[in-house]
């Protein structure tokens, strides 16, 4: 399901910033969401629709004027809802992954409107788990780990807290190099302005289940025991809605994007 039709770029100005977008494809429109993941690591799920994607303001190609604003999911939710507003193709089905699931929740509670249906694919919301103040003091030891200068040290510490098992082979091919530029300044982003708001968000129950958007829970076949199967379990069992599968652990649309796609389509028209 891999797209490969013809894409407009634009750049969209917002309060305090800009942002990257991309726009391929024709149908009903969809938007993909992620946190801190970027619009190029979405485009193999791109197949029937007017597919958007972004990348999330402060990272790469979009920009944040004022370099200690913190990125909390409703600033990201206000940014997604503003990109829906100016393509003028919603309302969408919009699909968010882990920080981006997040922004899909605030964005289906603050402008319901602009949602007809919402996967929400493994949102780390700690505030909904027994162990939360554990787990916020392990993320406030990668941030000081990144900050100190380590920054191999703190996404280790990011991937065993997560309990997100990468052969070591991996790991240092992502994380071993200096990274570039572009990259470099995303993950300083991340550590520094993103990941503290992201995993204190409290998703508004009441306000979900009014939203009248068809809201799936999505959690990878591979993920059983990882924070973030816990934290998606959790706000299945406060909404009532038993998670759905999905290929792959907590990225299992790059390794499987026909597979992940073919899936997201099943449950969508279910």
């Amino acid at each position: 399901m891999t797209s490969t039709a013809a894409v407009t770029t634009a750049t969209l100005t917002v309060p305090d910033g800009s942002l990257y977008y991309e726009v391929r494809g024709s149908g009903p429109l969809m938007v993909l969401l992620g946190a801190p993941m970027g619009a190029e690591d979405f485009v193999g799920l791109a197949g029937e629709y007017t597919v958007l994607t972004t990348d999330p303001r402060g990272h790469r190609r979009s920009v944040s004027n004022d370099p200690e604003q913190e990125s909390t999911p409703e600033l990201r939710a206000d940014d997604a809802a503003r990109l829906i507003r100016a393509i003028d193709a919603g309302p969408a089905v919009v699909f968010g992954s882990s920080g981006g699931a997040v922004t899909t929740l605030a964005l289906l509670e603050s402008a319901p409107e602009l949602v007809t249906a919402a996967i929400a694919h493994e949102p780390p919301l700690v505030e909904l788990v027994d162990d939360r103040d554990t787990l916020h003091a392990q993320t406030e030891e990668q941030i000081a780990l990144f900050v100190s200068g380590d920054r191999v040290g703190a996404w280790r510490k990011f991937m065993a807290d997560a309990q997100i098992h990468m052969p070591e082979e991996i790991f240092l091919q992502y994380f071993g190099a200096e990274p570039p530029a572009e990259q470099a300044a995303s993950e300083n982003f991340w550590f520094r302005h993103e990941i503290r708001g992201t995993t204190h968000f409290t998703p508004n129950i009441d306000a979900l289940r009014g939203a009248g958007a068809h809201l799936i829970i999505g959690i990878g076949e591979q993920s059983t025991g990882q924070t973030c199967d816990r934290t998606s379990r959790a706000l299945g069992d406060a909404l009532g809605i038993a998670p759905a599968l999905f290929p792959g652990d907590h990225t299992g649309f790059v390794p499987d994007p026909v597979g992940f796609a073919a899936r997201m389509r099943e449950l969508l028209n279910s």
